[in-house]
């Protein structure tokens, strides 16, 4: 991209604070990482939980004071807000587009609540901006009290407040075909209004290891037949299927490690008997141990509950997928929406409905470790292409038709 002006560009990303073990952020820093080659970059996240040093982009808050008032270690930044306090965050945004973005050539949205917000305020000032969408919120909740409802008709502004958002908006992005085809009808956007540009993958991090040295460094057996989960412990990735079936795994050499934390953390510990000997809960871990466990593991694993995504369909581009694949590990997930793109089944993984019969069968007839291993050297083939740099370019690609838009408008 030599002979391109070199753009100045802040990612805010409203919905969360910075969290280095948490996927919205290393999404974020990782594309910020890859961008710096070419652009100047800034992140702002609402507060910084977990201090981030690097040469290459700056990192800001928009609310310094709020990582030191939070007592539960949680990246989620308006989940569980009251009304008072949205509406005062939605004050600081607005203070901090007016104080520190005018200074910048773009703005980039991470996807939140009110995806769209801030790049509608940056339109008011003559800044372009981009909204980047990475997934479409469903309610599944019953409304069974007035309260529930209460939330219901939030959630319904909510939604409906980002629609307004997004059809003004200069430009989204999309990280896969199909969460553009459900942005476009939730919202009754256009098409070419949408660009779909994928996730990367660090090969640099994410790669094979040795698996022997991996188990020694960790103390897991070297005999064991080791499933591994890597995220949050949420509604959207339902482990309870899988956790109830290893309640009855006789064969105690099949290990369940579970690695991360979440609000249904201590939900899926009370599930398992303290009997039990081949769960383990690792808990938040440093995100440069998670590639050990990734060679440590024989199986890795990416189960969702379908009734959380719009139209049952997993349209939005996870992370974990691709790079449990970097690094020669097949993978067992959910035949629907963008997985089907990623995973081959009975090639490069597994894919079945995430419920305990399915699960209960699967593990009585577990592929062999020899068997696995074998998937997962495929597995590694099928997202060598992947990588930050080639989703970068994509975004500054944008970027320029954008900003030459805008000049191309201010001229006339």
């Amino acid at each position: 991209m030599n002979g391109r002006k070199r753009f100045s560009i802040c990612y805010v990303v409203p919905g969360h604070h910075l969290l280095s073990s948490a996927g919205p952020t290393r999404n974020v820093l990782c594309l910020a990482e890859a961008l710096s080659q070419w652009a100047d970059v800034t992140v702002a996240f609402r507060s910084v939980l977990e201090p981030i040093i690097s040469k290459n982009y700056e990192v800001v808050e928009i609310e310094p004071q709020r990582g030191r008032l939070r007592h539960q270690v949680d990246d989620a930044a308006v989940r569980g807000i009251g009304l008072r306090e949205f509406i005062d965050y939605l004050g600081s945004l607005k203070r901090f587009v007016a104080d520190r973005l005018p200074s910048y050539d773009i703005i980039f949205e991470k996807s939140w609540l009110l995806s769209g917000y801030v790049v509608a305020l940056c339109q008011r000032r003559g800044l372009p901006g981009i909204v980047i969408e990475n997934v479409v919120r469903v309610w599944n909740e019953p409304l069974r009290i007035p309260r529930d409802f209460m939330r219901f008709l939030s959630y319904q502004l909510a939604q409906a407040l980002v629609g307004h958002y997004l059809r003004r908006a200069p430009m989204i992005i999309a990280e896969t075909e199909e969460l553009k085809r459900t942005i476009t009808q939730r919202w009754t956007l256009a098409p070419r209004h949408v660009a779909v540009v994928g996730l990367g993958v660090d090969h640099s991090i994410f790669r094979p290891l040795d698996q022997a040295n991996a188990r020694g460094q960790l103390g897991i057996s070297p005999n064991a037949t080791m499933l591994l989960y890597v995220g949050v412990l949420d509604q959207m990735h339902d482990l309870l299927p899988l956790l109830d079936t290893f309640t009855r795994v006789s064969d105690l050499s099949l290990e369940l490690h579970i690695v991360g934390d979440g609000v249904l953390k201590d939900h899926y510990r009370a599930r398992i008997p303290e009997s039990r000997r081949n769960v383990f809960f690792h808990g938040r871990i440093p995100h440069s141990v998670v590639p050990q466990l990734i060679a440590a593991a024989d199986l890795c694993l990416a189960p969702y509950d379908l009734t959380t995504f719009p139209d049952g369909q997993v349209a939005y581009s996870t992370l974990k997928i691709p790079e449990y694949m970097a690094c020669a590990r097949p993978v067992v997930s959910v035949p629907s929406g963008h997985i089907l793109n990623l995973v081959r089944d009975n090639i490069t993984g597994f894919l079945f409905h995430n419920n305990v019969q399915n699960w209960t069968s699967f593990l009585a007839g577990c592929p062999s470790r020899k068997e696995l291993r074998e998937m997962g050297l495929v597995a590694v083939d099928t997202v060598s292409s992947c990588s930050w740099e080639v989703t970068a370019r994509s975004y500054l690609t944008l970027c320029d038709q954008i900003i030459s838009k805008k000049s191309v408008n201010a001229f006339q």
